[in-house]
């Protein structure tokens, strides 16, 4: 698929901990599906060296010519969404036009980012759904499909939300909205980050569509998931969604 001129360059943000055996295979199937499209590694100094594979990664690629593969060393984990904030950053600082966010483990197929992109044009976030007509879970235990669709369903509530997976992680922005819903102040981690961001997204009037993926489990690594990280997320969208019927109340009120 051609992207689209206004949409590029395009760069995928890949956060890493741990996934020295995940790392290559994921993005030689990113270049292979889209050769022009350039990524970040965000390694949080992962001491099975992930790093280290990143650095020799990027160092053959630009002696092939490429210059597509870049890496940012962090010093400690400090959690996904502050990996990905920092990789946005990174990318907006550098103009690209899309930013994408994408697993290192495999979960998500660089093979369906093609269509994640063509439907960019008409949307300014586009999420790989599981819960839309199309989508497809491969390998996950019944126990975190429960847990995923739960999630999802209380966001929607909560924050009167119409999108179907707003805790999923592989997706598109484009540059404007990012820099719209100001990343520099998220704190949120994991599932929660996911919402914050789509919710904030939302919020700001930005066009959100939903794409069906086949989302599959890791083979190798270990799962970040916590029941931290669903504390987090359940405390945080309860908190958000008790501001939303807020606001609503009083501009009712104000309206008398």
């Amino acid at each position: 698929m051609a992207v689209a001129d206004q949409l590029e360059p395009v760069l995928v943000v890949i956060p890493t901990y741990n996934e020295r055996d995940n790392i290559e295979p994921i993005v030689t199937r990113l270049h292979a599906a889209l050769p022009k499209v350039h990524v970040l590694v965000v390694d949080d100094g992962s001491p099975d060296g992930t790093g280290d594979i990143a650095d020799e990664l990027a160092k053959a690629d630009a002696e092939s010519g490429g210059g597509r593969v870049h890496v940012m060393h962090r010093t400690e984990k400090n959690g996904l969404g502050a990996a990905y904030v920092a990789g946005f950053q990174w990318g907006l600082e550098r103009d690209y036009a899309v930013l994408v966010e994408m697993d290192a483990d495999g979960s998500h197929a660089p093979e369906d980012l093609p269509r994640l992109l063509d439907a960019l044009t008409d949307a300014d976030l586009v999420i790989g759904s599981r819960w839309v007509p199309g989508g497809r879970i491969v390998n996950w235990p019944v126990s975190r499909q429960l847990i995923s669709r739960a999630g999802n369903l209380y966001s929607r509530m909560a924050l009167g939300a119409k999108v179907k997976d707003i805790t999923a992680g592989f997706r598109a922005y484009r540059r404007e909205a990012l820099e719209k819903i100001r990343i520099d102040n998220v704190a949120s981690q994991g599932y929660c980050f996911q919402i914050d961001l789509g919710w904030r997204t939302i919020e700001a009037g930005f066009t959100v569509v939903e794409v069906p993926i086949t989302f599959t489990e890791r083979e190798r690594g270990q799962s970040k998931m916590s029941g931290d990280i669903i504390r987090e997320a359940l405390i945080r969208v309860t908190k958000w969604g008790l501001r939303r019927r807020g606001n609503q109340v009083r501009s009712l009120l104000g309206k008398r």
